[in-house]
């Protein structure tokens, strides 16, 4: 059985690294899933304390920037709490109808329009729109090497240590 859920929390934090870039999967989630799996089921020895600290705090550092990467660079760019919540909510309502690019093209188109409603600016409408893009973007490249640090760092501490 130990074997089985070792298997399991290995597999999540795979999972972790690849849901980063699939959308509505939270990637840094799993990645805390499977290290905190692993650890339980070793009894609480494996990874360290201190690796698992450091794990830990990685894989909050991913779900902070899932869930408020995008809504920080939007805010950054100029655009209001408002439009960003509406962005984020037409943005994942196209990602489920044409996938990711749906996402992108709803944030943008969104923040856009609000904003230009919002204050006549077409530059700067489309300045924000661009941040919250642009921000969506970063936010994942920065989940991918988070969580890629989760997985390597658990490989280093569980299997080399």
């Amino acid at each position: 059985m130990v074997d089985a859920l070792a298997l399991l929390a290995v597999a999540l934090l795979i999972g972790g690294v690849v849901g980063t870039v699939v959308p509505l999967v939270p990637g840094g989630v799993l990645s805390l899933v499977g290290v905190s799996l692993y650890w339980w089921q070793s009894g609480f020895t494996e990874p360290g304390t201190l690796a698992l600290v450091v794990l830990t705090v990685l894989g909050l550092l991913a779900v902070l920037a899932e869930f408020f990467g995008g809504a920080i660079a939007a805010r950054a760019g100029g655009a209001s709490w408002r439009t960003t919540a509406l962005a984020a909510l037409v943005g994942i309502l196209l990602m489920i109808v044409t996938g990711p690019l749906g996402l992108l093209v709803g944030l943008f188109g969104t923040v856009f329009a609000l904003e230009f409603a919002r204050n006549g600016a077409l530059d700067r409408s489309a300045r924000s729109a661009t941040y919250a893009t642009v921000g969506i973007l970063a936010s994942t490249a920065v989940q991918v090497l988070l969580t890629t640090s989760i997985l390597f760092g658990f490989v280093v501490a569980v299997v080399l240590f």
